[in-house]
């Protein structure tokens, strides 16, 4: 499945300091669907390079990381059950600061 993860906000730092990722994901549960969830797993072991801790807490985002899946508030659409489509667009923005 293709998608585009865009990282930001800091983010992106944890990621060789790139911002936009062009992804194809192998669904892993065998049913031709992908939800957030995995696509978390898969981010932190594919494209986190340092840190993982200041993206991820347990199986979710840290608070403070907005997460828009086709510029829509994943919390609107389910969180880590939110099912994923063929080139959606997946956003996640730090809104934490130092300070």
């Amino acid at each position: 499945m293709q998608l585009t993860l865009e990282f930001g906000g800091g983010l992106e730092l944890l990621c060789d300091s790139k911002k936009i990722h062009n992804v194809n994901i192998e669904q892993q549960n065998g049913e031709g669907k992908l939800i957030m969830k995995d696509l978390l797993s898969w981010v932190r072991t594919n494209l986190i390079k340092e840190r993982p801790e200041m993206f991820m807490k347990g199986d979710t985002v840290r608070p403070g990381v907005l997460v828009l899946v086709n510029d829509c508030d994943w919390e609107l659409s389910g969180q880590l059950d939110t099912s994923l489509e063929e080139k959606d667009v997946v956003v996640f923005i730090s809104t934490l600061h130092g300070g």
